[in-house]
């Protein structure tokens, strides 16, 4: 009988090993046995003569030395040419995007999904291109996947000065839509993980439109990292023409063959939103951001930053209605904490801080919905 993958190898044998398989056991901290460990002090001298001399925060100085220690741990593990080449490939691809993204990190942006097969004729594609302006006349960005159809849409829409592309190499299509081909703003990828990361990392608010697989395989990925966390809160619209029934009738799957039997909480629903029009769709993204402003952690707490603080009479409201998501305490009013104010972030904004259960995401959502439509009257 063949040992599955990932149990164990029969009695005896190590925790996580597979029965066959040669590679080395894992140390009680993690480490395989027999591979060396990092030397700090080969470590700190490449460092210094990465940064020559270059002041960073301690965060940053820690995650340079880090990121080190992991090349060694490449280099002292025999690991094979393939995995080194995904290794290398998908580091320089983010450092690239990074590169390109930094000067605009202030600027909010919208990335838009959706089929490479739609045609300029077509209305979703018309309504793409609307939405996309309308957004890029509102002070937005946005961000496509750089290809035809409704990427090009996106790009024409918002024009070229508001547009950035991720594009994915393929082996046949030609490459970037003319709207954004040759454009500085324009990232070129290999591996699709590494361009959903970019395509979703950078912008503060999301539009997919009808589409096939890809279309779809972005859709739930983008849900999951909403639902579980692991995306900052965020606008998602679903977008498609008066009348039309794809996300409808995706709803409707949706509704019954997945929250019905219990696989999906009936709050995760609140994570989107159905639009038929571009007022519909522009209204939901741009409302997100009427009050609230963003989230971080500081050690236990979720510090939300706003425009106005709810007024004492909102606030008990707001305690009422989600004592659930708070693990203890309450919600309250917060000053600037140290990690901050030692990063200065946005200390010019009035901001609330609770100990959230970081379970129920889509609770928070609906927290935020609540802080927007607060006043501070």
């Amino acid at each position: 009988m063949t040992t599955p993958p990932g149990s164990s190898g029969g009695p005896g044998s190590p925790p996580g090993s597979v029965a066959g398989d040669p590679t080395p056991p894992l140390s009680s901290d993690g480490v395989l046995e027999g591979v060396p460990g990092p030397d700090p002090g080969r470590v700190d001298a490449a460092y210094a003569d990465i940064l020559e001399g270059r002041e960073l925060s301690p965060a940053r100085r820690g995650l340079i030395r880090s990121m080190l220690s992991t090349v060694w741990d490449l280099a002292a593990g025999d690991t094979e040419v393939g995995d080194l080449k995904i290794a290398d490939a998908a580091l320089a691809e983010m450092a690239e995007a990074y590169r390109v993204f930094r000067p605009y990190r202030s600027v909010r942006k919208l990335t838009m999904f959706g089929s490479a097969r739609t045609l300029p004729e077509d209305p979703v594609y018309v309504l793409a291109r609307d939405l996309a302006a309308r957004l890029a006349g509102a002070g937005w960005m946005v961000v496509t996947g750089a290809g035809p159809g409704i990427m090009a849409a996106g790009s024409e829409g918002a024009g070229r000065d508001h547009s950035f592309g991720v594009n994915i190499r393929l082996p046949h299509e030609e490459g970037a839509n003319p709207f954004i081909a040759q454009d500085p703003k324009l990232v070129e990828m290999r591996y699709f993980f590494t361009r959903k990361l970019m395509l979703i990392k950078e912008s503060h608010g999301y539009a997919v439109l009808p589409g096939g697989f890809g279309t779809q395989d972005e859709c739930y990925e983008l849900l999951t990292l909403l639902q579980t966390g692991k995306a900052e809160p965020a606008p998602m619209v679903l977008v498609e023409t008066e009348g039309g029934t794809y996300w409808h009738g995706w709803r409707r799957f949706i509704d019954e063959e997945a929250v019905r039997p219990g696989y999906v909480s009936p709050d995760d629903v609140s994570l989107f939103k159905v639009a038929n029009s571009v007022d519909e769709a522009a209204d939901e993204v741009l409302g997100f951001y009427r009050n609230y402003h963003s989230v971080r952690w500081v050690g236990d707490l979720l510090v939300v930053r706003l425009q106005v603080l709810p007024s004492p009479g909102e606030l008990k409201e707001l305690n009422r209605r989600f004592a659930d998501v708070v693990a203890s305490g309450s919600i309250r009013p917060a000053q600037p904490f140290p990690p901050e104010r030692s990063g200065h972030d946005h200390l010019d904004l009035p901001r609330l801080a609770f100990r959230f259960d970081k379970f129920h995401f889509s609770r928070l959502r609906l927290l935020i919905d609540a802080l927007n439509q607060c006043t501070g009257a």
